[in-house]
């Protein structure tokens, strides 16, 4: 699956968002999954459609400017710093849940579809309004958006991008948007580099798996280069000119069949079908958006395939290779 066709880019600058989920999988924390994104698009195209706005958004970029996990200073280990939970009817201290929380300084950009701003450009300015009023009413990533003086500032309100033209009157007009971005960091997906790896283990090992790759990515290898004049050598690691690379959940993968509707109990809707499944990783990468070339590179978008019981995001930055389409097979 492909992104789909869209017009416009809808760019809401530098959003503080307070206490957002920093744990964005059973293995990774740090910043909040993509598919929490993809999830704040979804709920703001609903209520947008609700009160009226013909807008369907087809995809989301993130750039991120500043952030704050919430951990204990100093040492090397780091604990996530968590609230006090208040004592329940018997007097008792309620059980923690260990929540990880982080304050970010972020943009987003918006893959938008509009029909009605096509043919009438004069609406774009009143829908937007209202769409940063519905967001400013929205969770993001389980965080609060968190008023700030300097929207008032014209380079922090939102702004549409019209991608009309040929592809080289666009890219001069994305170009110049991403400039906007910065600085920041936009993080984008690197399945060719967990691919990559994965042949290099493979190559020493044969029953090296794409877990194994993956956990290799997620670490700094250090390694000794011996001195031929008998010296003491020197120390290099694979990170050096690879670019900031992050493990990142990328969507699920499904555990077995489809359930039908009602039929699992304690579900949270009993009138949709449900599943069981479990997070799928890869790599990603943090880059400048004065690297990006077209909003291909910049946009996440959902790929869901149910019969290989896959549902994750995609990001055209290098390759839409998937590692993880021969793993899943319920026929």
């Amino acid at each position: 699956m492909s992104l789909q066709a869209y017009r416009h880019l809808l760019i809401l600058p530098r959003l503080r968002v307070q206490n957002a989920n920093a744990i964005s999988s059973p293995l990774t924390h740090g910043f909040p999954s993509i598919t929490a994104f993809l999830g704040l698009i979804w709920a703001l195209e609903r209520k947008a459609r609700a009160k009226g706005l013909d807008v369907s958004f087809r995809g989301i970029g993130v750039v991120a400017h500043d952030h704050q996990e919430q951990v204990t200073e100093g040492g090397f280990v780091k604990a996530f710093r968590l609230t006090r939970n208040p004592v329940g009817s018997d007097g008792r201290t309620a059980a923690i849940v260990e929540e990880g929380r982080i304050h970010l300084d972020i943009s987003l950009i918006l893959a938008v579809h509009s029909e009605r701003w096509i043919r009438e450009p004069e609406r774009q300015a009143t829908d937007v309004a209202l769409l940063a009023e519905l967001l400013a009413a929205s969770r993001i990533a389980g965080g609060t958006l968190i008023p700030s003086d300097r929207a008032r500032h014209s380079r922090y309100q939102p702004q549409v991008v019209d991608l009309t033209g040929n592809h080289d009157d666009q890219r001069v007009v994305f170009r110049k948007a991403c400039l906007r971005l910065l600085p920041g960091f936009v993080l984008v997906s690197r399945d060719d580099r967990l691919q990559q790896r994965l042949t290099e283990l493979q190559a020493v090992n044969a029953a090296a798996t794409p877990l194994e790759a993956w956990l290799s990515l997620c670490r700094v290898n250090w390694t000794h280069v011996p001195d031929d004049n008998g010296g003491k050598g020197s120390w290099g690691n694979d990170r050096k000119g690879k670019g900031w690379v992050v493990p990142i959940p990328v969507g699920y993968g499904a555990l077995g069949g489809v359930h039908p509707a009602g039929t699992v109990a304690n579900a949270r809707d009993a009138t949709t079908p449900f599943r069981f499944v479990e997070s799928l990783y890869s790599i990603g990468e943090w880059v400048s958006p004065h690297r990006l070339h077209s909003p291909e590179q910049l946009l996440w978008y959902a790929d869901s395939q149910p019969d290989a019981g896959l549902y994750r995001a995609r990001n055209a930055y290098r390759t839409d290779t998937d590692p993880f389409e021969d793993l899943y097979d319920f026929d």
